[in-house]
């Protein structure tokens, strides 16, 4: 038994049993990838996938019982070199972090700027994506940290711990109908809307207000980006509702916003890691510096709980 053989199984499961993909991901071939796979059920004496002819289309029941052991081994191997790493590298490495648009526009920045200034030989890649990809880039080990306000919780496989909470603002132009009397979800609902897209920055919470309402909002246009949703709505396309993070009076001041907190409830960003996972030293060090009640041994022990284990609330 190898590891490689291990990468193969957990690959395989992960890709959707496409050895194409496999390979690709482990650099080798598709052949190559077939005989760890057999050879490792060879000597455990069972079949870990189900086959139709040549093809893998999922997982035997002995294979559903040996896959977490696989998953638990490969994370541990990775602990142990991590661990190894800070002792032979100490203070210098990479940091992927995976975000949001509106959390590495707006939310991120100053942590980063902090980090780099005491953390000079780590080289930071930042990816962006939806909190549905930011969860797989964890799962998968793509990115150490995760940070977004949805789907990381919803994760078994990963820890979400409560950064802080944000509300919703409207805004619209200088002179605009909603600037004149109480915002209301009736109201807004006369005006198209530009909001973000499905499953981004709070989407959720917006639809269900109207829902709770009994109205349907007119939305015209959806993006990841609350820059692209303001240039929008400046050009009279209809009304914007992004993250009050996202909004500068002195940037932004073309615009105004209206708070909107009574219409909408309360979101709140999480960072997400690996359960059971370790980091370096200095990825914990990232976390407590964009939110400093983050402590390492407080990501630790919740990293360490059983996925049962609820976690404080912020």
């Amino acid at each position: 038994m190898n590891f490689q053989q291990l990468r193969s199984v957990r690959e395989t499961v992960r890709r959707g049993f496409n050895l194409t993909e496999v390979a690709g991901v482990l650099h080798t071939s598709q052949p190559g990838i077939s005989r760890q796979i057999r050879e490792l059920e060879d000597e455990l004496g069972v079949d870990i996938f189900v086959r139709a002819g040549k093809r893998l289309t999922g997982l035997t029941p002995p294979g559903e019982r040996v896959l977490p052991w696989v998953e638990e081994l490969l994370l541990d191997a990775e602990n142990l070199q991590r661990a190894a790493d800070d002792f032979r590298f100490g203070d210098s490495g990479t940091l992927s972090i995976a975000a949001t648009h509106s959390q590495a526009r707006y939310a991120l920045p100053a942590a980063v700027h902090e980090f780099r200034a005491h953390h000079p030989k780590v080289q930071l890649q930042l990816h962006q994506g939806s909190p549905t990809q930011i969860a797989q880039m964890l799962r998968s080990g793509a990115a150490d940290i995760g940070i977004a306000s949805h789907a990381l919780a919803d994760d078994s496989g990963l820890v979400a711990l409560p950064c802080y909470r944000w509300t919703h603002v409207v805004v619209v132009p200088p002179g605009h109908a909603l600037l004149d009397g109480e915002l209301t979800i009736e109201r807004l609902a006369e005006h198209p809307v530009i909001t973000y897209d499905t499953g981004f920055t709070g989407r959720g919470s917006i639809d269900d207000a109207f829902k709770r309402a009994g109205l349907a909002p007119k939305v015209v246009l959806t993006a990841m980006d609350a820059d692209v949703i303001k240039t929008y709505v400046e050009l009279g396309m209809g009304v914007g509702i992004i993250a009050a993070i996202a909004f500068d009076d002195e940037r932004d001041n073309h615009l105004r916003a209206l708070d909107a907190r009574h219409l909408f409830q309360v979101n709140t960003t999480s960072v997400g890691v690996r359960r059971g996972g370790l980091l370096r030293s200095y990825a914990y060090e990232f976390i407590s510096t964009f939110a400093p009640h983050l402590a390492r041994d407080v990501v630790q022990q919740a990293q360490a709980a059983p996925a049962d284990v609820a976690q404080a609330p912020l």
